[in-house]
C-alpha cells in the first residue's frame, strides 16, 4: 500500500473510473429516435380515430335549398270556426188541447202574384227561376201566376201594393237584389223596401213575401237565390193561414 490511501499504484484510478462508470448518467437519447411502444399506441390512435377530411366548399344556395327541403314544424291545430247564428226553420212545441191554425204551402186553388225587380237582372232572373219552380211544385198553374216586373227594388213595395188591392191575388211574393256600394244609397233603398212591402201586406191583408236579397257584393247572390222558393213557400202558408182565419170568423 502507498501513500496513495492504501491502494497499490495504478489500482485507484482504476477504481475511480469504475465509480465514474457508475455514477455517470446514461446519455439521453436523441429525440428524433422512435419509441416503439410509443409508435404502437399512436398507430392504434390512428386507426381508431380517421383523421377528418376537409369539408368541402358548398355551392351558393345549398343551405337555402336545404332548409326549404326540411319539413316545417307542424302547426297547432286552430279551433273549428263556429258558424253564426242565422234563422232556419224548426218545429214548435204547443201543449196538446190548445187551438193551432197552422198554414201549409200548398198552391191548391191559389192565385200568386210576383212583383220582381229589373235592377241587377242577372241576380232578379235567377231568383224568379226559383220561384216559378217552386210554385209549380206547389200545384200552381201556370196560368193562375202573374209576374210584374219594376224597374228596382224601390218599386217592389208599390208594385205589391197595386197587385194586393185588386183582391184577385192569395198572395205576392216580391223579388229583388240590393248591393252595397260606396255610399248610403244601399241602406235607403233595402229599408224603404222591406217596410214598403210589410206596408202593403198590412194595409191590403193579403200576404206579401220578401223575397229581396240584400248583399255585400254580387258573389254572394250565388248561394242565395233560393231565397225565391222560400219566398213562394211563406206566401203560399201565409195565404192558406189566413184563409182558415177567414172561415173561423164565418163560422
Amino acid at each position: 500500500m502507498s501513500a496513495t490511501g492504501g491502494f497499490w499504484p495504478g489500482e485507484a484510478p482504476a477504481a475511480e473510473e469504475e465509480n465514474a462508470q457508475e455514477t455517470e448518467p446514461a446519455a439521453a437519447e436523441p429525440p428524433s429516435w422512435p419509441q416503439p411502444h410509443e409508435q404502437e399506441a399512436d398507430t392504434k390512435e390512428s386507426e381508431a380515430e380517421p383523421e377528418s377530411q376537409p369539408e368541402e366548399p358548398q355551392p351558393a344556395g345549398t343551405a337555402s335549398a336545404q332548409a326549404a327541403a326540411e319539413p316545417e314544424p307542424a302547426a297547432e291545430e286552430e279551433e273549428p270556426e263556429v258558424a253564426p247564428a242565422a234563422h232556419v226553420p224548426g218545429e214548435l212545441d204547443i201543449p196538446d188541447g190548445v187551438a193551432v191554425l197552422e198554414g201549409s204551402p200548398s198552391g191548391a186553388d191559389r192565385t200568386v202574384g210576383v212583383v220582381v225587380s229589373r235592377f241587377n237582372g242577372e241576380i232578379s232572373n235567377r231568383l224568379l227561376e226559383s220561384a216559378l219552380e217552386a210554385l209549380a211544385a206547389a200545384g200552381v198553374a201556370e196560368e193562375r201566376i202573374t209576374v210584374m216586373p219594376v224597374p228596382g227594388a224601390f218599386e217592389l213595395p208599390i208594385g205589391a201594393m197595386a197587385l194586393a188591392k185588386t183582391r184577385r191575388y192569395s198572395c205576392i211574393v216580391a223579388l229583388g237584389c240590393v248591393i252595397r256600394g260606396e255610399t248610403a244609397h244601399f241602406d235607403y233603398v233595402a229599408g224603404e223596401a222591406a217596410s214598403g212591402l210589410q206596408l202593403a201586406g198590412l194595409e191590403t191583408g193579403v200576404p206579401v213575401a220578401f223575397g229581396v236579397l240584400t248583399l255585400d257584393a254580387a258573389a254572394q247572390a250565388e248561394a242565395r237565390t233560393d231565397k225565391g222558393a222560400d219566398a213562394v213557400r211563406a206566401a203560399l202558408e201565409m195565404a192558406d193561414l189566413f184563409s182558415q182565419v177567414r172561415k173561423q170568423a164565418r163560422g
